[in-house]
């Protein structure tokens, strides 16, 4: 790592510090830090209520910008993010089925049913994927999951047996971190932590598989391999985090491109300030929606969707322009010709 790269990934961590404070002490109650006030009261509200949500928030959003620097980097595409492989929608469709049973009294019943959902959603995408490990048959795969498990989770909203039932789905699949507790950040840390230590370590694997699919193969990259390791690591880390907070979208689409103006287009140099990038943002989101006026509060998803609906659509003006975030400028403007490959070897994206 070099020292630019450390001093950015230093200036993040310590940007998560000064959002955490702040975190503790914003919402409907005010907390000044500095009054010589402070009763048991707002103790018990930073400690039991704030610092497990405002944690939740940081390790989710590390969670979720690590899986999408690593999905765009193995698809090679800008646009991926971990909900188009449908491990998220596997995860919900399983809690939302727990919910529908009238097993939510329980949140052991709720994370182990987004769990198995889940796994349901490895198994089917590497069975679905195939011998070849192609990174296309892989998102064909996503997106046929993420379409079916999508409609069995209508569905079920559809014959919900009663509006309460209806409105507690409703509810969870619009994202939150309310009520969240230290009981739920200590039943998802242990999958989530290990489902981030597989994805980082596909760094080296997708350094060699920005220079195209064939080349990777030659180099001696196990397609295979890499693929159930990103399939293993996705399930575990963004599975434990549907499963906590239901669906919230957009921050593993985001923050890959916002952090590669500064380190780079290297897969392995992208992953740790993505992730940093993601538990900012998150927390950021959800200290804000904590803020609003009123009884209630937005929901998280809502405000993640509001966030990065304007940011996705900037993209895909860029696109519409040509995208050359990943690509040498020596190759902009260039028109392929007969001897040239569609899949150029020094950019990391398809054309």
């Amino acid at each position: 790592m070099s020292r630019r790269h450390l001093s950015i990934n230093i200036g993040l961590v310590l940007i998560i510090a000064l959002l955490l404070v702040v975190s503790l002490l914003s919402g409907k109650v005010w907390i000044n830090p500095f009054s010589s006030a402070i009763d048991a009261r707002d103790m018990w509200i930073i400690s039991e209520l704030r610092l497990p949500r405002s944690l939740l928030a940081i390790v989710i959003g590390l969670v979720l910008g690590l899986s999408g620097a690593v999905l765009q980097g193995f698809l090679r595409n800008p646009l991926a993010d971990p909900a188009i492989v449908g491990i998220s929608s596997s995860a919900a469709f399983g809690a939302v089925l727990a919910i529908f049973l009238g097993l939510s009294q329980s949140g052991w019943v709720v994370f182990g049913a987004a769990m198995i959902g889940a796994a349901s959603a490895m198994t089917l995408l590497g069975l679905l994927s195939g011998r070849s490990a192609s990174p296309v048959a892989f998102i064909l795969a996503g997106m046929i999951l993420s379409s079916l498990t999508g409609s069995l989770t209508a569905f079920l909203i559809s014959i919900s047996p009663n509006p309460f039932a209806t409105s507690e789905i409703v509810n969870w699949l619009m994202g939150a971190l309310t009520d969240r507790g230290f009981d739920d950040l200590l039943i998802a840390l242990p999958f989530m932590t290990f489902g981030m230590l597989l994805l980082a370590s596909t760094g080296k694997a997708l350094n060699i598989l920005s220079l195209g699919e064939e080349t990777a193969r030659t180099m001696g990259v196990n397609m295979q391999q890499l693929l159930w390791i990103i399939i293993l690591g996705l399930g575990l880390a963004v599975g434990a985090s549907v499963a906590v907070t239901g669906v919230v979208g957009f921050v593993g689409l985001i923050v890959p491109h916002l952090v590669r103006p500064f380190v780079g287009q290297k897969p392995s140099d992208i992953m740790l300030p993505s992730a940093l990038a993601g538990a900012i943002l998150l927390l950021l989101a959800d200290t804000l929606v904590r803020l609003t006026p009123g009884a209630g509060e937005v929901r998280l998803g809502i405000a993640m969707a509001m966030i990065g609906t304007p940011f996705f659509f900037g993209i895909l003006v860029k696109l519409r322009g040509g995208y050359h975030g990943a690509e040498p400028k020596e190759h902009r403007g260039r028109t392929l010709g007969k001897a040239d490959s569609p899949r150029c070897k020094l950019c990391i994206f398809q054309r």
